[in-house]
């Protein structure tokens, strides 16, 4: 799973050294409250250092290592931001060769120019999130345009670039980005060091995140999980920040030029996973703010229908042994490794009363019918066992309970915590080099990054080795106190109807494993047409979640990506900006065909067309 006509004083005789931006709202109501900004920041990135890819290019992006550091435990600024860039680039697109991606779909050439970023805070907020925005040097102030992004996933705050950089920066659009509240501001509770605003470590100054009333004195912790906050709660006010800034900052830029504001300045919102829920969560938000908004397989739950919570809590419970019930799963995870910790597990569901069965096909298929009956197709199933095989299901259920029942490091209701590990693996406190390393690699949610899942049941495991998964599951179905704290955190991030009249683009695929479209988009799309949304809804055959998984043979054999058409959605809605004489996108089952090994062809994508293109 995006504001009022300001007034600003922007502190302009100190852009770089963390002054505070002021602006007077115009717009009446909550939503038009204007956030102050900290931190700013400006900087120039020309010749071989782009605002797209760092310098790196496509050759430079595909290569699997990451970029140096000089000094592995001190990176630069500019060392931290190309690895960034390179790591959100790896982490969200396709760009192996015959992909298609720069060729048939998207775009990598450089675009130079620069880069305005600083800390905002939501009203009421502990933390702060980052915000970021790109400014082309071919940006025209007379054709004045701002694409505005969160973050996919609970990445870092240039998690958007392979969508919003790709598409606004090519148009000549001014980029602004949001981590949402998440991102990859780690904070290691043993050496008292967390990130400055340039990305680089340190252990004091305006970190950008530094996490309050903690029980822990080690391990590490991380904003999405940490903050108090409840980000998920506020994904649409934190986007709403991103444009707000974007505004700003294009004042700081064209002096001359201003003021910009959402009435003279053309304003889309686009987002994929997380971004896209932030984006639809931001069309909520009274006011014309955004011209339209473009969402693809986004987390959006809605008030009255089962939250996306239980579904992954459940699927950490009984997918492993679900998976057993179908042939010919995509490869990796490797099955016939996979399987017999899978068998394992169908019997420890036995053993609970959690599956029917007297053997292990038979508790197959119970627990796959369980999953069925919440919702799931089975080439989600399918799609859902690279989740299952690399435990993403117990990662994500760990990380959303602390943060919708926002608790502190060293609070979680079911003992799980996060650490660095020694050979042994055993907790140990964080080597220099690693830490340095967070910023730019963390997703946002570990493990990952030598940053490892604890769990506090470990020493129960024999006598109950569901512990851990029974108690993240009881969170979001049981009457106590944590789970009472835990769905009042659900219940604050259900997905309200949008501005009545709003052009929306959703996009999804119908095999998606993570996200699965009957619980989300197919939940969304009718609230939002009741409530008189101007709403496309593509539903995308053989599309699963993760577009960067088709660097793997088999899964390029079944599986199309789902970035060429963010792409095209975005092409048609700002063409009928330009021309309301133009359609907007209308419905679409889209039935495309996998590439295999053969180069992707754009006939292959069967792309929807609109009248006037």
């Amino acid at each position: 799973m995006n504001i009022p006509r300001p007034v600003f004083l922007l502190c302009a005789a100190l852009p770089l050294l963390g002054c505070v931006s002021v602006a007077q709202a115009a717009t009446p109501g909550p939503a038009a409250a204007v956030p102050v900004f900290e931190q700013w920041r400006e900087t120039e990135h020309r010749g071989g250092d782009d605002l797209l890819t760092a310098g790196l290019g496509l050759d430079g992006l595909r290569i699997a290592t990451a970029p140096a550091f000089a000094s592995a435990a001190q990176p630069t600024a500019a060392e931290a931001r190309r690895r960034a860039i390179w790591s959100s680039w790896r982490g969200i697109a396709d760009l192996t060769p015959g992909g298609g991606f720069g060729d048939v779909y998207g775009n990598l050439q450089a675009a130079q120019g620069r880069e305005f970023s600083a800390y905002a805070r939501i009203p009421g907020a502990r933390q702060p999130h980052r915000v970021l925005v790109q400014v082309p040097d071919n940006f025209d102030p007379a054709k004045r345009c701002l694409v505005t992004a969160a973050s996919s996933g609970s990445r870092g705050i240039y998690g958007a670039i392979s969508v919003a950089g790709s598409w606004g920066l090519a148009h000549g659009c001014a980029v602004a980005y949001t981590d949402k509240g998440t991102g990859s501001d780690y904070y290691d509770l043993d050496a008292r060091s967390g990130f400055q605003a340039d990305g680089t470590p340190a252990t004091q100054g305006a970190l950008a995140f530094v996490p309050t009333d903690t029980k822990a004195t080690h391990g590490i912790a991380f904003k999405h999980a940490h903050s108090g906050d409840n980000p998920e709660a506020d994904w649409g006010r934190h986007l709403l920040q991103a444009l707000q800034f974007g505004l700003q900052a294009l004042d700081r830029a064209y002096p001359q030029s201003a003021p910009f504001t959402p009435a003279n300045t053309r304003t889309l919102g686009a987002g994929v996973s997380n971004g896209g829920g932030a984006v639809l969560r931001a069309a909520e938000i009274e006011g014309d703010w955004f011209d339209a908004v473009v969402a693809g397989e986004p987390n959006v739950s809605v008030a009255g229908a089962p939250p996306l919570y239980d579904f992954v809590t459940q699927s950490a419970l009984l997918m492993p042994c679900a998976l057993l019930a179908l042939d010919d799963l995509p490869q990796p995870p490797m099955q016939a490794q996979a399987a017999p910790a899978w068998t394992q597990r169908c019997a420890i569901l036995k053993s609970a009363g959690l599956v029917q069965g007297d053997d292990t096909a038979a508790q197959a298929q119970s627990a796959r019918q369980q999953l069925a009956d919440a919702g799931l197709s089975d080439g989600a199933l399918r799609a859902g066992a690279f989740s299952t095989g690399f435990d993403l299901w117990r990662a994500i259920a760990v990380s959303y309970a602390s943060a919708y029942g926002r608790y502190g490091a060293g609070e979680h209701p079911c003992a799980y915590s996060y650490s660095a590990v020694g050979a042994d693996g055993k907790p140990v406190p964080a080597a220099a080099e690693l830490r340095a390393s967070w910023w730019s690699e963390g997703s946002g949610i570990p493990p990952g990054s030598g940053v490892v899942l604890v769990d506090g049941n470990a020493a129960q495991s024999t006598e109950d080795p569901l512990r851990g998964l029974n108690c993240l599951h009881a969170l979001g179905l049981g009457d106590s106190a944590d789970a009472e704290r835990v769905r009042a955190g659900i219940a604050d991030a259900a997905a309200k109807a949008p501005r009545r009249g709003l052009p929306i683009v959703i996009i999804h695929g119908i095999d998606d494993g993570l996200v699965p479209i009957s619980m989300t988009s197919d939940r969304y799309v009718p609230l939002a047409r009741k409530a008189g949304a101007q709403i496309a809804y593509w539903r995308v055959s053989n599309g699963q979640h993760f577009d960067s998984l088709l660097a793997f043979p088999d899964y390029r054999k079944r599986y199309v990506p789902l970035l060429p058409y963010m792409f095209t959605a975005m092409d048609q809605v700002w063409d009928h900006l330009e021309d309301p004489a133009r359609a907007l996108p209308q419905d679409a089952l889209i039935q495309p065909t996998p590439r295999a090994e053969a180069p992707l062809q754009r006939s292959q994508l069967s792309i929807p067309t609109v009248s006037g293109r």
